[in-house]
């Protein structure tokens, strides 16, 4: 009986020292900056960092000689059924995104799905007239050979059927403007919707934090339009 107690002991030890180093590199690592190299003499777009308060996406012109955007998320998946001249896009959890559409219909299982990486993933896009008057966005400009890299990264993340990306059709979408889409990958405690848009800046070759799950990490490296804290 003393050895069971104590073996309880010693992994019940080992889980807070394991939450212990979790929680320090989450609140640590993304203060690390992974450098970008600025490429100059060249083209510039506007690219923009859209933040809810936890969650990270990026936005791109919906037209542009590279990539147009509604053709790969035509505006007739929303509900408005047109593009509008900005589009974001952000990866995440399809439960949690489908069934969590406010913090208050936040359940334990779709949390614990979530951490454990134990759903699939999705794709999330908005449509936007503007972006000037973001209350929680960040400004960048990248070339054109960047951009290039980032519709690499985003086009990567989609699953694909008969070279269409694979709309979700659910009514479980936040507004007027927005759909989702069948994605690559899984969410977990390590790899999180900011993680991905961290690495698709690190995609870009432009600067990101060295790791984050948080998007506090990455406006660490990148300040608000508007300046909130």
């Amino acid at each position: 009986m003393n050895k069971v107690l104590r073996d309880l002991l010693r992994g019940v030890m080992w889980l807070a020292i394991l939450l212990m180093v979790y929680l320090a590199a989450v609140f640590l690592l993304p203060y690390l900056k992974s450098s970008g190299h600025a490429q100059d003499g060249q083209e510039r777009i506007t690219l923009y960092l859209r933040s809810n308060g936890v969650h990270t996406d990026i936005v791109v012109p919906t037209f542009d000689a590279e990539q147009d955007w509604s053709a790969v998320f035509p505006g007739t998946h929303t509900r408005n059924g047109l593009p509008e001249r900005w589009l974001a896009i952000g990866w995440g959890d399809k439960n949690f995104y489908l069934n969590t559409p406010t913090w208050a219909d936040l359940s334990a299982k779709t949390a614990l799905k979530a951490a454990f990486g134990l759903s699939s993933a999705a794709i999330h896009t908005t449509y936007y007239a503007d972006m000037e008057d973001c209350d929680r966005c960040a400004k960048l400009t990248v070339s054109r050979e960047q951009y290039r890299a980032l519709i690499r990264y985003i086009r990567a993340s989609l699953q694909w059927q008969n070279g269409q990306a694979v709309w979700i059709e659910t009514d479980s979408v936040y507004g007027r403007n927005d759909a989702f889409y069948e994605a690559v990958g899984t969410y977990h405690l390590f790899y999180s919707c900011n993680t991905w848009a961290n690495n698709a800046l690190k995609a870009m070759d432009a600067d990101a934090a060295f790791w984050t799950v948080t998007e506090r990490g990455i406006f660490h490296h990148y300040p608000l339009m508007k300046p909130i804290w």
